[in-house]
């Protein structure tokens, strides 16, 4: 998790990196991997602008939607009630620099706003959602049989992590973070190892993070300690793409775009040095796309009435598998979990996919926090998340007389 104080040590350390002066012949632009890490540090206006237009700021592959729509009519209007209604949603929006909120149930919209110009036709940037993504793909990949089982070691899948700390780690250690492989996610030095991962040199064609995490040491036994790290969501995502044969975001397109009706194209930012998407970030979409990725998993992953994800996936994805430091939160298969029974697709700078399955209900987000993150940001995203359950809750009660 990105702190507004670690960030701004982190901003320091790499402007001081990219802009120390050079001589003549030594000056350069710079890398991919430096303006990525640069996306974090944008001022307001900048995040604001720019975070509908990544795919194409950066080098992307296309996830082609089909020509099948998967509708999403209105319903009833959800009325906030307590919380003031749109008076309420406005001053929530403003203050927390949100671009745009939908709220489906039962597969009907009960509530979309927008904001900061964007519009339904635009694509935002969802950071960590793409997480989420990643490992719903490695399900359908399971599914598929491109993957054989949650059990086998990255080193079938990745040959060059075979003589690693990681040759042994299996799929499901990788998908909910305890491979036990050492890694430093402190953004308040500037030699850790998230600090450090996009800014080498590329090595023999390899993805920064496979040249990078082939050298980390074993820290804890594989599968008893949770350590978040982000670089290993994107080693999921070359795992995937290495079984599948395709890019993430032609097998997105392939499995989930096209079948199951998103109405939109999405773009999928790739890696410099070999070409891969990257499955820890760099997924945009539209507001409407995100839902009904929402839609998607709240309908158990079927399309057309037919399961198109693996049951094994399904039955660890979306439950807590790992202790967190949240007492009423866990950690699934690159989904959080909550201890009533819902799960999300979360991230940085307030991008969210809420799934409610005993409500039948999806919400999602996206904005450009005034900080990646901070305790203050997550507790209103929290309430609002609340507010909307607490009007779902009050049209089931009974009138009163």
């Amino acid at each position: 998790m990105y702190s507004a104080i670690c960030l701004r040590l982190l901003a320091a350390a790499l402007c001081l990196t990219i802009s120390l002066p050079l001589a003549a012949s030594e000056q350069r632009a710079p890398t991919i991997g430096e303006q990525r890490e640069v996306v974090l540090f944008w001022p307001q206006a900048q995040r604001e602008a720019q975070f509908r237009r990544m795919g194409k700021l950066f080098p992307s592959d296309r996830a082609a939607h089909g020509t099948h729509v998967h509708e999403l009519p209105q319903g009833q209007t959800l009325a906030l009630g307590g919380q003031g209604g749109s008076a309420w949603l406005t001053s929530y929006m403003d203050e927390h620099h949100i671009a745009g909120v939908m709220v489906l149930q039962r597969g009907r919209i009960r509530l979309q706003r927008y904001a900061l110009g964007f519009g339904p036709e635009q694509r935002w940037e969802s950071f960590s959602v793409a997480k989420s993504v990643t490992s719903t793909l490695l399900g359908i990949a399971l599914q598929r049989g491109d993957i054989r089982s949650l059990d086998d070691t990255l080193g079938t899948y990745i040959p060059e992590l075979r003589d690693s700390a990681y040759a042994d780690v299996t799929v499901q250690q990788l998908l909910t973070m305890t491979s036990g492989v050492h890694w430093n996610e402190d953004y308040a030095d500037a030699k850790s190892d998230v600090a450090q991962m996009y800014l080498g040199a590329c090595v023999d064609g390899q993805a920064h993070v496979l040249s990078y995490l082939k050298k980390q040491p074993r820290q804890w036994p594989a599968g008893t300690h949770w350590n978040y790290n982000t670089a290993e969501t994107d080693l999921l995502g070359i795992l995937v793409q290495r079984a599948t044969r395709r890019s993430l975001a032609a097998y997105l397109s392939q499995t989930i775009w096209q079948p199951y009706g998103m109405a939109a194209d999405a773009y999928w930012i790739k890696d410099e040095c070999d070409g891969s998407d990257t499955g820890g970030s760099g997924l945009s979409a539209t507001l409407g796309d995100y839902a009904r990725i929402g839609q998607f998993m709240l309908d158990g992953g079927r399309i057309d009435g037919k399961p198109v994800i693996a049951a094994a996936w399904l039955q660890g994805a979306v439950r807590s598998q790992a202790s967190v430091d949240a007492p009423d939160r866990g950690y699934g298969y690159l989904w959080w979990t909550d201890i009533d029974g819902s799960y999300a697709a979360i991230g940085i700078f307030g991008q969210m996919v809420y799934v409610d399955p005993a409500r039948q209900l999806v919400i999602a987000q996206v904005g450009a926090w005034p900080h990646a993150t901070s305790k203050a940001l997550v507790a209103a995203r929290r309430e609002f998340v609340a507010a909307i359950k607490r009007a779902v809750d009050a049209e089931r009660q009974p009138a009163t007389h």
